[in-house]
């Protein structure tokens, strides 16, 4: 979900000399150069490795990255590096945003070698040292070579995770496979090193691939056939914590990673009995790596509140297990049990992973009064019935109840069941998807519009027309054709609020 968190927002005026000069002038802030339409190309000139975030001033996610993102432009200015971050905001510089394609905050874009065309993305996690990492590894080479141990040293003190590969002919097919996996992996450093002493010092006695980190157990040995595939399954599957804690740095590691499987433990840091259950939890991943991811999620954090709502759960209600799948399709799933200990969440799992669970579907309870004002309310327990009733067209509001445009679209919404609410084979009806989920719709932004026309197909057809009562009005009246599209073929909507993210 995107968190906007509102705060005051300073901003700094650029003061422009009078001389006479052809360069727009670049200023400064913590490192990192403010940038501007004015001088975007002149800095792309002056740093031809530039990294942009496009940003927003009220937006939270923006807010927590702006520590870190001034930190990594410190730690490459400290180093001498040809290397420079650079910000735009985009809601002043909204001609260059547009340029760039940017639809969300922030939006972080990489330019190599002064090149405006074809900016890279930036994909990996919002903490100083993975985006020193990853620009590192996007400038240099994909493998470092280590000819001392003090080198090796200095990458695995310095680096979160760290890859080395112990080879003693770095031309040998395991040495090749070991250089392709690296240029597939940004935001890891990976190097290479022939070095007696290097191999002493790690007591590796032949040609390996070592893992070093600082979690867990410290470091992992590649055992297998040196393949590129099989050495990016070992680095995947060991480069995040057994049980990773999700916050505003960690998210795009998990949201962005290979694994699509993650359970989830809802618990308070404060809680008394914290360990206890963190350590059934981590005891219980061992026997998943790299097939589920184990998530932490703090439930008295107010960020987290959120996450808590979309699996249907209150603050009360924790300590709680759930699991989720991220793959085209995002399915939920509930332990029957709520012990939590190695034992059930290992149960739970292994059940997953055979396919022998059954998702699991929110719903409130059909309220007495749901079909007593003219727009109807759904709920999952009533929904099948309703919108798929083959002698009524039923068009449905699926809402959250924390979305502004959802907020902005009641008023409207409101006078179409009025327009309505008399009608033999028309109804207008809204569902709170945060609390209600069926198996027929899948809803990932709010709010979602979607027509269920009589008849005995159950056709879905979705709205893509003008939010307004007229756009309605002719999309009903046409029987769903004008403003409509068939269910999944829409493209997505700007002015929507994402879910889960």
């Amino acid at each position: 979900v995107k968190l906007q968190i509102f705060f005051f927002f300073y901003n700094f005026l650029l003061v422009c000399t009078l001389a006479v000069a052809s360069r727009a002038e670049i200023t400064e802030e913590e490192d990192v150069l403010v940038l501007k339409k004015s001088n975007f190309d002149e800095a792309l000139k002056a740093h031809p490795n530039l990294l942009v975030e496009f940003y927003a001033p009220w937006c939270g996610h923006c807010k927590a990255l702006a520590p870190e993102y001034a930190k990594a432009a410190g730690m490459l200015k400290s180093e001498g590096s040809e290397i420079r971050l650079g910000k735009v905001d985009a809601t002043e510089e909204t001609e260059l945003a547009q340029e760039y394609g940017v639809r969300g905050y922030p939006t972080i874009k990489f330019f190599k070698g002064g090149e405006k065309g074809s900016p890279k993305e930036y994909s990996a996690g919002r903490q100083a040292d993975d985006i020193v990492s990853w620009l590192k590894k996007r400038t240099g080479p994909a493998v470092a070579t280590l000819a001392e141990v003090t080198k090796a040293e200095s990458l695995i003190a310095d680096n979160e995770v760290a890859v080395i590969g112990f080879f003693k002919d770095a031309s040998s097919p395991g040495a090749q496979a070991y250089e392709k996996a690296a240029e597939a992996i940004d935001d890891i450093p990976f190097a290479m090193t022939s070095d007696d002493a290097v191999y002493s010092k790690f007591e590796v006695s032949k040609d390996s691939v070592v893992l070093f980190k600082k979690f867990d157990e410290g470091r992992n040995t590649f055992d297998g056939e040196l393949t590129k595939e099989n050495l990016l399954a070992f680095v995947k599957a060991n480069q995040l914590p057994l049980v990773i804690e999700f916050t505003e740095q960690t998210a795009p590691k998990i949201f962005g990673g290979d694994i699509k499987s993650h359970i989830l433990l809802f618990l308070p840091k404060a809680a008394s009995d914290f360990q206890d259950k963190m350590d059934q939890f981590k005891k219980a991943a061992e026997g998943f790596k790299g097939r589920i991811l184990f998530i932490f999620i703090d439930s008295d954090v107010d960020d987290n509140q959120r996450i808590l709502e979309f699996f249907g759960l209150k603050k009360e209600e924790c300590p709680a297990i759930r699991l989720i799948t991220l793959e085209d399709e995002m399915t939920k799933y509930k332990p029957e049990s709520d012990d939590i200990t190695a034992e059930s969440i290992t149960e739970f799992c292994t059940k997953f992973t055979e396919g022998k669970l059954k998702p699991h579907l929110m719903s409130q309870d059909i309220p007495e009064d749901w079909d007593k004002t003219p727009v109807k309310v759904l709920v999952g327990k009533n929904f099948e019935e309703i919108a798929f009733d083959p002698t009524k067209n039923v068009f449905v509001e699926f809402y959250a109840p924390w979305c502004g445009h959802c907020k902005q679209l009641a008023p409207i919404w409101e006078k179409l069941g009025e327009k309505y609410k008399d009608s033999a084979d028309t109804i207008v009806a809204k569902m709170d998807s945060t609390a209600n989920e069926i198996e027929a719709v899948k809803v990932h932004s709010f709010p979602t519009l979607k027509f269920f026309p009589a008849g005995e197909d159950r056709k879905v057809i979705d709205y893509n027309g003008e939010r307004t009562l007229e756009g309605f009005t002719k999309f009903l009246e046409s029987g769903g054709k004008e403003g409509g599209a068939p269910a999944g073929d829409d493209d997505d909507d700007l002015d929507a609020e994402v879910r889960f993210s």
